[in-house]
């Protein structure tokens, strides 16, 4: 009973800290709470991840994620629970799963240890209580893992291709990123499988068979109908799932060139190794980044072959992520990072058992105490900034965990394990507890107890108060009875450039908003003649605010169509907001 505890405390333990006041943060990040809210009224909207449920424009990702919270919400009714708590279970079967299959490789001991630094990493309790598509990307990817671990054991095509399928149905949550794990997956399957080289190649060709079915059924249909009768495509110039996956949300995040993006793509940091290591990511995923790095090279010297590959599966996961993030010249963001913490985790829980097994070898002892020694002075340095009583006291547990380890000829392990263990977790888990609570929202969360609310004070728009680029308005009353009064006469109540600042028109008055030029308000959609047809026609009753950004790339049709309202329309304040009826007699 005593050796089940910890199986019944890390998932239950997580799920406390996933679940706790998560309705504080009420709708997280609108963008993704109106493109639920249009899933839960539109099967339409829901199966192209509309952002509202007449269907002007999806979101600019595939949209796996928006299908989960948009069933969560028609079950359930559009609240931020229904759709933050899918987000919170995805995290606590992310560390259940990351758990299983650590311990295939190395144990149950290697296991919880993974299971716990996942769990405890900072980043991953902001996104795992936060609705981005990246916890149903991490989910998927660890059962990736989960599934090859699997076939490289009996050099199983079956298993292979379900890994390769749930890589697949990962890149309809979050597109290309969910392909850098591939490299790791097929090497380690292509050097350990117990199969002959001609069956490994058969084999790997069917799990990529499988990527490409189960990733690319939903382009093929979308790309398929005509963009008359759907959404367009939140993200492109062209209306194309092919030019977001290759352009804005692919290649363009590396070399920088975003047709589309706000700010011309400046301003996304300096790349290199240290940008993982540096004040904005740092504290988000660095606790045991450099530890990771020790016990992985220690581990693939020290470990016996099954531990190798497990080393070998999410060292390369590590290693591959880890580069390409910090090479991206293009929009990256500190909570992308969610994605390296599954490989932390199985690196420190495999390289720290397989070390501490041996640690009566000179060499293992060594390596073990080094790596401890790092963790306290990388952790101590995370904190000096924020706790300084913690920063000294890890600090000295983590020196005194490493020099138990290489004296653990006269040191009980019974004390040296569990001060090892405080040392290493006290830190993240103190930030992640922070992190949890405090309330989160806006477009660009981060973790940590002062970085709440993320968004419109940097990029503000000229419409909705307190809205913006990056942070949603919190409409009146009289805004939304307004916008309520005669909607179902309308195939759109409003429009607003921006996606968030329809969103939040829309979810404070539950009726359909129109996002002019999509998330940045750059998209061609819809263009001004268009607009003007749809007002013509009578489907669209009012224009709520003014224009976005200039654009810098990217289509100026939403500047054109708010200048066009403005010159057109008499504007009435409502809640602080120019307001515009789009079928009152134009201005003469």
């Amino acid at each position: 009973m005593r050796a089940r505890l910890p199986l019944v405390l890390l998932p239950a333990g997580t799920a406390v800290l996933y679940l706790w006041h998560l309705g504080d943060s009420g709708w997280a990040n609108a963008y993704y709470s109106a493109a639920a809210q249009a899933g839960a009224r539109s099967w339409s909207a829901w199966f192209y991840g509309a952002t509202d449920p007449a269907g002007a424009i999806t979101v600019d990702k595939t949209p796996a994620s928006v299908w989960v919270m948009g069933l969560s919400a028609r079950l359930f009714g559009v609240d931020p629970w229904s759709i933050l708590v899918p987000q919170a279970l995805m995290g606590v079967g992310s560390v259940w799963l990351l758990f299983a299959t650590v311990r295939r490789v190395a144990g149950q001991a290697a296991g919880l240890i993974a299971g716990a630094v996942l769990a405890l990493t900072p980043v991953a309790v902001l996104m795992f209580r936060f609705n981005n598509p990246d916890a149903l990307l991490v989910l998927l990817l660890i059962a990736g893992a989960y599934c090859t671990v699997r076939a490289v054991e009996k050099a199983s095509w079956t298993w292979l291709a379900l890994a390769g399928a749930a890589i697949g149905f990962a890149f309809l949550a979050k597109m290309l990123q969910a392909f850098l794990v591939l490299p790791a997956f097929g090497l380690v399957y292509l050097v350990a499988a117990p199969t002959p080289l001609r069956r490994k190649v058969l084999h790997l060709a069917g799990a990529l068979a499988a990527v490409v079915v189960a990733g690319g059924w939903w382009v093929l249909a979308v790309e398929l109908v005509p963009g008359d009768a759907r959404p367009y495509i939140g993200g492109s110039q062209g209306d194309s799932v092919l030019e977001i996956t290759l352009g804005y949300n692919g290649f363009g995040r590396l070399t920088g060139d975003e047709v589309g993006s706000v700010g011309g793509g400046r301003g996304w940091g300096s790349t290199g190794w240290s940008r993982l290591l540096g004040s904005e990511m740092g504290s988000q995923i660095a606790w045991l980044l450099p530890t990771a790095v020790v016990l992985l090279v220690a581990g693939l010297w020290a470990g016996g072959r099954r531990e190798r590959i497990g080393l070998g599966l999410w060292g390369g996961w590590l290693v591959v992520t880890a580069g390409v993030f910090s090479s991206m010249s293009g929009i990256i963001h500190a909570y992308y990072t969610v994605a390296l913490a599954p490989a932390i985790g199985a690196v420190v829980g495999i390289g720290s058992v397989v070390l501490w097994r041996r640690r009566a070898e000179p060499g293992a002892a060594a390596a073990l105490s080094g790596a401890l020694a790092v963790t306290a002075l990388q952790c101590s340095l995370l904190l000096a900034g924020w706790s300084t009583g913690l920063a000294v006291t890890v600090l000295v547990l983590g020196l005194t965990a490493a020099v138990g380890v290489f004296l653990s000829a006269v040191a009980p392990a019974a004390v040296v394990v569990p001060v090892a263990v405080v040392a290493a977790l006290a830190g993240p888990g103190a930030f992640s507890v922070a992190t949890a609570s405090t309330p989160h929202s806006g477009a660009i969360p981060s973790a940590g107890p002062e970085n709440g609310v993320r968004g419109g004070a940097v990029f503000p728009l000229g419409g909705g108060r307190g809205g913006g680029l990056l942070s949603a308005p919190a409409p009146g009353a009289a805004m939304v009875a307004l916008l309520r009064g005669d909607s179902g006469e309308y195939r759109w109540a409003a429009a607003a450039v921006g996606s968030n600042n329809a969103a939040g028109y829309q979810l404070g008055s539950g009726v359909p908003v129109m996002a002019v030029g999509g998330f940045n308000g750059t998209d061609p959609a819809p263009t001004l003649e268009e607009f003007r047809e749809l007002v013509r026609d009578g489907q669209v009753h009012y224009f709520v605010g003014g224009a976005g950004m200039p654009a810098e790339t990217g289509s100026d049709a939403s500047a054109r169509i708010a200048e066009w309202v403005a010159d057109t329309f008499v504007a009435v304040t409502v809640d602080g907001t120019a307001t515009y009826d789009l079928t009152a007699a134009a201005r003469r």
